[in-house]
């Protein structure tokens, strides 16, 4: 979608980590007028460089917004960020988040919103190489007027989820599947080793049954979804229901400190 400045509405986009900047480059590229923030002031600088403007605060990016984006980390981060931005925001703001965090912390920020702003949760599968180009799955709960739908378009495939929290809910059961996936594929690789297989057949067989979509994860190039947000993911689930399985998913990826700040295919055993 290709959008002349006329009639762009004006974005702030909150939250420039790995998922962040490369959607926030995607808006700047169709054509809005963007101001960005990020937490650490340096990760707006090559952003500032591509036209995008940045601002001081969350409450200096939202003032003269029209949609406001937010990609946080986690709950914590949404919280803190609201804290400052939502006595800036102006009536008839949009509020599209699209970070990880449960329907739970979507129903809290809907319940503190001002009169006359809106909000609709979009959470998104895809790693940095779909941020980039546009392919994200974009996961949406809430109102979804025309300028919302189109900007979301702009990041990727739209799937309307239903009423408000509905795309947070289904951002936990999808990201979990694929989580869940890849630790047992690193479990049928480390039994496969375990057994005398080399790694290049059991990937291979492995990739021909139902985990083809989580061994092709498992060895995914290009992707960046961190370990310790991964486990973030799992945690949210664990408070929904009991999940036994994604309990000692859980228990692995924590397990080992060091993978943290790694891509979720770290768990893949190294021979």
């Amino acid at each position: 979608m290709n959008t002349t400045a006329d009639d762009a509405p004006h974005i702030a986009f909150l939250g420039l980590g790995s998922m962040g900047a490369p959607m926030a480059r995607r808006l700047l590229a169709a054509g809005h007028p963007v101001t960005v923030w990020n937490r650490t002031p340096g990760k707006t600088r090559a952003l500032a460089e591509a036209g995008a403007v940045p601002a001081a605060s969350p409450a200096e990016a939202v003032r003269e917004a029209d949609l406001v984006i937010t990609m946080l980390a986690d709950p914590a981060a949404l919280r803190a960020v609201a804290e400052d931005l939502l006595p800036a925001l102006r009536p008839g703001t949009h509020w599209i988040d699209t970070s990880t965090v449960g329907p739970q912390a979507v129903r809290d920020l809907a319940g503190r919103l001002p009169s006359g702003v809106l909000l609709t949760d979009a959470p998104v599968m895809g790693s940095v190489d779909r941020a980039a180009s546009g392919e994200l799955w974009v996961l949406a709960g809430g109102p979804l007027p025309g300028p919302v739908r189109r900007v979301l378009n702009t990041l990727g495939e739209v799937t309307e989820c239903g009423p408000a929290g509905s795309g947070a809910a289904l951002k936990l059961v999808l990201i979990n599947a694929v989580i869940g996936g890849v630790a047992l594929v690193t479990e049928a690789l480390e039994l496969g080793s375990a057994l005398g297989l080399p790694e290049e057949l059991l990937r291979s067989e492995l990739a021909r049954g139902p985990l083809a979509g989580a061994v092709a994860r498992a060895y995914a190039e290009g992707s960046h979804f961190p370990v310790a947000l991964a486990a973030k993911d799992v945690d949210l689930a664990r408070g929904h229901a009991e999940l036994p399985v994604l309990e000692a998913v859980h228990g692995a990826l924590t397990a080992r400190p060091e993978l943290a700040a790694r891509d979720l295919a770290a768990l893949r055993p190294v021979r």
